[in-house]
């Protein structure tokens, strides 16, 4: 019997100390609560979300996925949540982690947020590192794209992911007190999930929440492995919460404390490679003569690699009406963190990340003037990332980014809207106690957007889009060296050193990155007839990316490198209403990235994808059915291997009963249990995504 209630009760009373140790009323707060339902949709114009509410309405492209969309989905990872949007993939890596891909571009240049404040954590150096949000109690989540991500990031050329939640009351709940409790199962991975929610109010203006999660997965099934399950993609993750906040007519003000610990496999994990390291641009793996050299496989062969991770987080959040003269919202963020993980072979900890410190903004929203409505504000961090292990491939690195930000939309007319925005970015990374001397890098950047759209008919409109960004190097793009079992590689970073992988031959002058990304959709979002039609063109001079230098079997010798790349790529969306009840639709998007010298592809792009969709409502009961294809990728990097196309096809049943608290849902996926290969995943060619799987669940509100 999994234990559950005292999983659930230990995260809570993590949430609930916590809490009790901060014990300040005068902290901020903000948690939209949109109660949404249906497909994921794609329109023209933001009309009050939780990452643009206080423009009200603005020009930027944008996906929303429902709460109700989130749970009957069945995914434990915030990439899986968004796998089926268009120009949207995940990076998988078994059942424990998944980043967003944005149009072939992922982590760092992909900013997730919780509620428009960063999420620190080291999701960002790897992909077999979890992103510490939990999809499970979300109110929704957010993807993206235009000049309204400047606000998060000059560098988020693919996009901004934004979840939102609930931790923070933002309203007085009606009755006095409301919540929800969900719970999900699955077949493919002997799912068991549980979560529960609960605001009270105390007196006449604060508000306690309280809620908490716990997630338990075992390996999953995929069709053609020996023993019909994929070792070590077990996944375990427990999460509490606990906020208070102070409402008022005018705005809101709150705290809240969470606590997170995750549990999961690392599939893949190969001991062979652990001797492999450079000699000038070659890999050499083995020992140099001595027996000491030689790894000892008997003694880990049946050890299980897989992480333990902990965060602890506080977020205060703030919003308030007409503060001052001149400004309509004011609006602040901001979070400490103290996030840990272990990688461990069986029970002996073989490597820790760590990464400690604080982001916090401040938004202004000015009243119109000449026409011109928007926001201006400033974003500040200051984190320490430190490894410590066998694999400790960083140095311990202390980042100061500060960034300033403008942007500003104008209605013309009836027929046309225009939006600028600009962002500069000041950026330094310290090397702290570091044998190799690796030095200070300090720098800064801009970016600058744009667009324009026209509504040259009714529910039709053509929308032009145009950016210039600057980004600034990672940390890991500049200090990696040595070790990185999770995506069997022995990393290099730019910085230059006197024993640098690849020789001296290979040291070259580094710096930032510059994008100009173009943007052209045609839509019509009205009528028994809706589509969207897109196209982008990004290209980046100075592009940062894992050069493969050498290969041994599946364990390579990367080198972080700068070239000039270009990305291409189509996302299209169409909707036809039939009747009243049923609704049919098309889908498809691809992305084509290369290096604009004509030496060939990027590494880990998706493949191209084409499906359709049917959907029926009628009063409580609404069905989908999906089927897609991806093709082959074929369009592949030096040392990569091609990956076949696969067909999916999914079907999904909810049905909301007489009193309208409670929902059931039902889903299949994959239901034709075709063996999937993911080539945006380092794990591409080895682990398989789950087969068949078959989901149920219900959601109560109270």
């Amino acid at each position: 019997m999994t234990p559950y209630p005292p999983r659930l009760a230990a995260a809570v009373r993590h949430a609930l100390i916590g809490l009790a140790a901060l014990a300040s009323p005068a902290l901020a707060a903000e948690a939209a609560d949109e109660k949404q339902s249906g497909s994921p949709r794609t329109l023209d114009t933001l009309h009050v979300t939780g990452v643009t509410e206080e423009l009200g309405k603005i020009a930027t492209p944008y996906n929303i996925v429902s709460r109700e969309d989130i749970l009957k989905g069945g995914a434990a990872t915030l990439g899986l949540a968004l796998d089926h949007l268009s120009g949207v993939r995940a990076d998988t890596f078994g059942a424990g982690a998944s980043r967003p891909i944005i149009r072939g571009q992922t982590a760092p240049r992909v900013k997730v947020l919780s509620d428009s404040s960063n999420i620190i954590d080291a999701s960002d150096v790897s992909p077999d590192h979890a992103i510490t949000v939990d999809p499970l109690l979300s109110t929704r989540i957010e993807v993206l794209r235009g000049p309204a991500t400047l606000r998060f990031g000059g560098g988020a050329i693919g996009g901004v992911v934004n979840v939102l939640d609930d931790k923070i009351p933002t309203a007085l709940p009606s009755d006095g007190t409301e919540g929800q409790v969900v719970i999900r199962g699955n077949s493919v991975a002997k799912e068991k999930a549980f979560g529960a929610a609960i605001s009270t109010q105390l007196g006449n203006h604060w508000v306690l929440h309280a809620e908490g999660s716990s997630v338990d997965r075992g390996n999953y099934r995929a069709p053609g492995q020996q023993s019909s399950r994929v070792a070590n993609t077990f996944a375990k993750s427990e999460n509490g919460s606990v906020g208070l906040s102070w409402v008022t007519d005018t705005g809101y003000f709150g705290v809240a404390y969470s606590y997170r610990k995750d549990q999961y496999g690392l599939p893949g994990h190969n001991h062979e490679y652990e001797s492999c390291h450079p000699h000038g641009s070659k890999l050499h793996c083995g020992g140099h003569g001595h027996a000491d050299d030689e790894h000892e496989h008997g003694e880990k062969a049946d050890d299980v690699a897989w992480i333990d991770l902990s965060s602890k987080r506080v977020d205060l959040r703030a919003e308030f009406a007409d503060p001052l003269p001149g400004i309509a919202h004011i609006r602040f963020r901001a979070n400490h963190t103290d996030y840990k993980h272990d990688e461990l072979e069986g029970s002996k900890v073989e490597t820790t990340f760590s990464n400690k410190g604080y982001d916090s903004r401040l938004e202004i929203e000015h009243v119109p003037l000449a026409g011109w409505s928007g926001v201006f504000g400033v974003q500040h961090s200051d984190t320490q990332f430190a490894t410590r292990g066998s694999e400790a491939f960083l140095p311990t690195v202390d980042t100061v980014n500060t960034g300033l930000f403008l942007v500003e939309h104008f209605q013309l007319n009836d027929q046309w809207h225009f939006e600028l925005g600009g962002r500069r970015e000041w950026l330094k990374h310290t090397p702290k106690q570091d044998a190799r001397g690796r030095p200070v890098f300090k720098d800064t950047a801009s970016a600058y957007s744009g667009s324009a759209i026209w509504n040259f008919a009714p529910d039709l409109s053509l929308t032009f889009i145009a950016a210039r960004s600057q980004r600034l190097p990672h940390a890991q793009e500049l200090y990696a060296r040595g070790l990185h079992m999770a995506t069997n590689t022995y990393e290099c970073g730019l910085v230059p050193h006197p024993l640098t992988c690849g020789g001296l031959a290979n040291n070259a002058p580094y710096g930032k990155e510059t994008s100009r990304n173009y943007e052209l959709l045609l839509r019509k979002t009205a009528g028994d007839l809706d589509f969207s039609v897109g196209a982008f063109l990004n290209e980046v001079d100075n592009y940062i990316y894992a050069r493969t230098l050498d290969q041994h079997e599946d364990f390579r010798l990367i080198k972080y490198s700068q070239a000039d790349v270009e990305f291409r790529g189509l996302e299209t969306e169409l909707n036809y209403r039939l009747t009243d009840a049923l609704t049919v639709g098309a889908f498809a998007d691809m992305v084509r990235a290369r290096f604009k010298d004509g030496s060939g592809n990027l590494p880990r792009i998706p493949a191209s994808r084409l499906g359709a969709r049917t959907r029926y409502e009628r009063g409580p009961f609404s069905g989908e059915a999906e089927f897609y294809r991806v093709n082959p990728q074929r369009h592949i990097a030096a040392y990569e291997k091609p990956t076949p196309g696969y067909n999916m096809l999914n079907l999904s049943f909810d049905y909301a009963l007489q009193e309208g608290r409670t929902r059931l849902f039902l889903r299949g996926d994959n239901l034709l249990n075709e063996k999937v290969w993911n080539h945006a995943s380092f794990l591409a060619t080895t682990v398989p995504l789950p087969g068949r799987s078959v989901s149920a669940g219900l959601r109560y509100t109270f």
